[in-house]
């Protein structure tokens, strides 16, 4: 085998995606009302939205699958192959089918057809070609037709299946917007990821509470906030008044400021020393709007207060940090 150089590897992969990205052009340009069709039968099923496709189109398939399933769509993929031994049971007449095939004649697709139509439920189909036997056996089809595989053999499905996934996506994030779907309810479908954490958690997941809380009176003086804030450690104090009413913060810069300005720590008012009008936040606040709001502000914690201005809890930059908000 001949070693090549750089440019042949670089000039196959522009080759490449050159003719993808023209198939998925040219596709977009016969979208119409079949489209708006299959989302309206979609959007009306009461069940799921049963995924197939066979080789390279059902690892398609199960990527459709899941981005319906995410984006507020329930679906889940069913195996053509498996369906004629026991997994069409998983088909209800409350759902709907999305087949996938490039050639519309998969043999494992045909063979469920009957059974599509005997439990009298959509079926819509996306192939590469309009005059197929799955294209006419279908409620609504979506051609998804190229001119040429990527491969230069034009045998491996390339352009083909990537204009599958473009088709799909494009049903999928059409729906999403015609249900009006949340960055809320995504972050529900993904518990486990950075946006789920970001969309998710909330200020009272995070934040320091009860006797964690630096909090000193009012009617103190700076020794007394130093040592608060030497025993829980954040960097700060939240001041509050006789009734437990935030008055106001004293931080490391104060601190400092303080010092700079020769003030006595034993006998100085917290109150002539400390930030008046401090940034705060509620418990049902966002972690991530806690962080905007600390970005903002260039500030490095929070007061979390109730309706009242009661002081309920402290939330720092660093915590965020390390519950994985950014």
């Amino acid at each position: 085998m001949a070693t090549q150089n750089d440019p042949f590897f670089i000039e196959s992969a522009q080759r490449t995606i050159a003719l993808e990205s023209q198939a998925v052009s040219e596709m977009g340009l016969s979208i119409g009302s079949d489209f708006a069709e299959a989302c309206r039968r979609m959007m009306a099923t009461e069940g799921r939205v049963i995924v197939t496709g066979m080789g390279k189109s059902g690892h398609i398939a199960g990527k459709i699958a899941a981005t319906l399933a995410s984006t507020g769509t329930p679906a889940f993929f069913v195996h053509p192959g498996e369906a004629s031994h026991g997994d069409m049971g998983m088909i209800t007449r409350n759902d709907c089918v999305l087949a996938l095939s490039n050639s519309g004649g998969t043999s494992e697709i045909l063979t469920l057809l009957p059974l599509i139509k005997r439990l009298n439920i959509a079926l819509i189909s996306i192939t590469g070609d309009a005059t197929s036997e799955l294209a006419k056996a279908s409620d609504v089809h979506l051609l998804a037709a190229i001119k040429t595989e990527a491969c230069p053999l034009n045998l491996a499905p390339t352009a083909s299946t990537t204009a599958a996934l473009v088709m799909g996506d494009a049903l999928a994030i059409a729906v999403l917007e015609a249900r009006g779907f949340t960055a809320e309810e995504f972050a529900f479908s993904h518990p486990g990821g950075a946006l789920g954490r970001q969309l998710l958690l909330r200020v009272s997941d995070v934040m320091v509470s009860g006797s964690e809380i630096p909090k000193v009176s009012a009617s103190a003086v700076l020794i007394d906030a130093l040592y608060e804030m030497t025993e829980k450690g954040l960097g700060m104090t939240t001041v509050v008044n006789e009734h437990g009413n935030l008055a106001g913060v004293f931080t490391d810069g104060d601190l400092r400021r303080a010092v700079a300005d020769q003030k006595e720590l034993q006998s100085t008012s917290l109150v002539s020393a400390m930030t008046i009008g401090a940034q705060t936040a509620t418990e049902e606040m966002l972690a991530a709007e806690a962080m905007s709001m600390m970005e903002r502000h260039k500030i490095s914690a929070l007061v979390i207060v109730n309706e009242h201005g009661a002081v309920h809890g402290v939330v720092t930059l660093l915590t965020l940090l390390k519950a994985g908000i950014s």
